[in-house]
């Protein structure tokens, strides 16, 4: 059992990665910061402490405080589709949050990242496909600036794990009944792996064991929205897109989770978003 502190106990992922790691006995200290959730964290059974993770000597002191053996980074701000925002937590918040854990000594960082930052090709990437750098869109550029500028961040701790998930669906997602993409479905070539948020927590609890390295946590069938954004509007009862003739934008490719499955063992709950979006609609408990 380790002593674990996690950046983004309330988010989307680490409120349901926080259970799985109390359930797995390990002594976790929570960063939330609002104090309301810090009270609703502690009758969890963990300790929690508020601060800002742009707080450089805040988060310093709290890490220290916690001595963890790992420090586990969920952390995303992407309210309002704020991607400038998201860049800085990827980029200054990963800067303050490795720094605190060396100067703790933290052996280990187990990192959420994404795996749609690869460069175009024609099947799905591996995690030895360079990063598209080369992007043509100045968004797309920043997002992948700020996914590598991460991720070099965490490899400066002994041992480090890099979790590139997939587009996450499920309960509170962007992806799930009422979310945000309900409204926002386009049904063209482009090709996405997608990734259940239950998947996506069980990952996280299973890279405490993995050896150092990036992964690609994505279920096994990637597919074009033509496939997947009709299927998933149904399932949700959105508005069902139209397709869309076109070709498919090079990046937009999908990813290939040999590595998770093969060498490392890792089974999701949902290996397609198939039967996941039907799960997701049905909600707990659901068919």
């Amino acid at each position: 059992m380790s002593r674990i502190f996690l950046a983004g106990a309330t988010g989307v992922v680490g409120r349901l990665l926080l259970p799985r790691l109390v359930a797995g006995g390990h002594e976790v200290t929570a960063l939330t910061r609002r104090t309301a959730d810090a009270v609703s964290l502690r009758t969890q059974g963990v300790d929690a402490v508020v601060g800002n993770v742009f707080d450089a000597d805040g988060l310093r002191t709290a890490v220290a405080a916690a001595a963890p053996e790992v420090v586990m980074h969920q952390l995303t701000d992407l309210s309002g589709l704020d991607f400038a925002a998201n860049a800085r937590i990827r980029k200054a918040g990963t800067r303050n949050l490795v720094d605190a854990a060396l100067a703790a000594g933290a052996r280990r960082m187990v990192v959420q990242s994404i795996a749609w930052v690869y460069e175009p090709g024609d099947s799905p990437a591996s995690e030895a496909t360079p990063l598209d750098r080369a992007a043509e869109s100045e968004t797309r550029r920043g997002t992948v600036d700020a996914v590598r500028t991460m991720e070099e961040l965490a490899a400066k701790l002994p041992e480090w794990v890099v979790l590139r998930y997939g587009t996450l669906y499920g309960p509170g997602t962007w992806y799930s009944p009422g979310g945000l993409m309900t409204e926002k479905l386009v049904a063209n070539a482009d090709i996405s792996s997608f990734l259940h948020v239950e998947d996506a927590a069980d990952a996280a609890v299973e890279a405490l064991e993995w050896p150092t390295g990036v992964v690609n946590v994505v279920d096994d069938v990637p597919a074009p929205a033509s496939e997947w954004a009709p299927a998933f509007a149904r399932a949700v009862g959105a508005p069902v897109p139209e397709v869309v003739d076109g070709n498919r934008t090079g990046w937009a490719r999908g990813a290939d989770n040999s590595l998770a499955r093969k060498d490392l063992g890792w089974t999701p709950a949902y290996p397609s978003w198939r039967e996941g979006f039907a799960q997701t609609a049905a909600g707990p408990g659901g068919a």
